[in-house]
């Protein structure tokens, strides 16, 4: 079923497979849970958890039904209930013979080139000791403006970060599911995320347990497989379902990596950082970028948009407002507004720090 043998993974749980509606954790599950990824270890597979729940168990610590708009009580809330989650794991990976550590990130971690290395390397240390990285978000103290806004999209971040050979999602869901006259179908293998297949994924869910829905699994998904990461969507409550997975059984729905991996750094430009701005070109430059090998000039800038420094990523927009690439940028909005004489061709962006979009085509 896998292109490659799996020699680590990434499983990110959702709140609903180990959160009741009380806002309780569900001890048999994480029972389950830890014990499989045990056995996994004992296998030989390096394994990363990307656990949400934080939120979800401090609301059920002070007896809160109703999730809070303000960021400041979501942050106390993910404080106390980040307690209770590494607590439960800690403990049932204590049963199985094995161990856990924390691992709290914010969009920054991923931004900045320097912190992107770093986590890297700790990863790897973690993972050298054969211990179980269990990974969040740092609710505790992300701004809206470094917020992943779901797990989803850190779990996917998470398996690039790491090198992963599989993403497993385990939700209440069984898959991705096709819906016609009624019916609903399993769509067991998906080899490429089109527009039809993002209409029927749907919005994000409202649910006060669980935030993300399929829309947003398949943004991570396709983070995932563009650096040739295979993903799997299977509901988390199937028995032994992280075993079964692993040794090749068919269950929910597969998503295959795209072919050609991207450079390292070309995949985080494309994927890890987080957008400061937009440029926008004029159709000229707009041609020249999609046919390949050319750096972004500073003649074919027609106007930016937003606050960025130097070596930063910037999203490129035509004139209809279309992304048709991203790249790191050698100048700040200052000194792009400073800078009068266009004709000495200012190289922008270096074709080298440049990452064209996946369906940009040239006119």
């Amino acid at each position: 079923m896998f292109p490659r043998p799996i020699k680590r993974v990434v499983i990110k749980i959702g709140s609903s497979v180990i959160a009741t509606y009380a806002m309780k954790p569900r001890t048999a599950h994480l029972r389950s849970l830890a014990g499989q990824v045990a056995a996994i270890q004992r296998n030989g597979v390096q394994v990363v958890l990307v656990s949400s729940g934080a939120i979800v168990f401090g609301m059920g610590a002070l007896g809160q039904k109703k999730r809070p708009a303000a960021l400041a009580s979501l942050q106390a809330l993910a404080a106390i209930g980040q307690t209770v989650l590494m607590e439960k794991y800690a403990y049932f990976f204590k049963q199985n013979k094995t161990k856990c550590a924390q691992v709290l990130l914010t969009w920054d971690d991923f931004n900045n080139r320097t912190r992107y290395n770093n986590a890297r390397h700790t990863f790897q240390a973690i993972l050298r000791r054969k211990v179980v990285p269990v990974v969040n978000e740092n609710d505790t103290i992300a701004t809206d403006e470094i917020k992943f806004g779901d797990n989803d999209k850190l779990s996917a971040l998470v398996a690039c970060l790491v090198g992963a050979d599989l993403l497993l999602i385990l939700s209440d869901v069984e898959g991705l599911y096709h819906f016609k006259d009624g019916k609903g179908e399993l769509f067991e293998e998906i080899r490429e995320i089109t527009g039809d297949i993002e209409r029927v994924a749907g919005p994000t869910t409202k649910k006060q347990v669980s935030r993300g829905g399929m829309a947003t699994k398949l943004e991570a998904i396709k983070i995932a497989t563009h650096a040739q990461i295979p993903c799997i969507i299977a509901h988390g409550e199937i028995d032994n379902v992280l075993l079964r997975v692993l040794q090749g059984e068919r269950i929910g729905t597969l998503f295959v990596e795209r072919e050609g991996r991207r450079l390292a750094r070309k995949h985080w430009i494309s994927c890890g950082a987080q957008l400061k701005g937009v440029l926008t070109v004029d159709d000229g430059a707009k041609a020249a970028l999609l046919r390949g090998g050319h750096s972004l000039l500073l003649p074919g800038i027609i106007g930016w948009q937003g606050q960025f420094n130097t070596d930063e990523v910037v999203a490129i927009h035509d004139t209809q407002g279309h992304e048709i690439a991203r790249g790191l940028t050698n100048y700040s909005t200052t000194d792009l507004g400073k800078i009068e004489d266009k004709q000495g061709k200012l190289e922008v962006i270096h074709c080298d720090n440049l990452v064209l979009g996946e369906r940009s085509t040239a006119p």
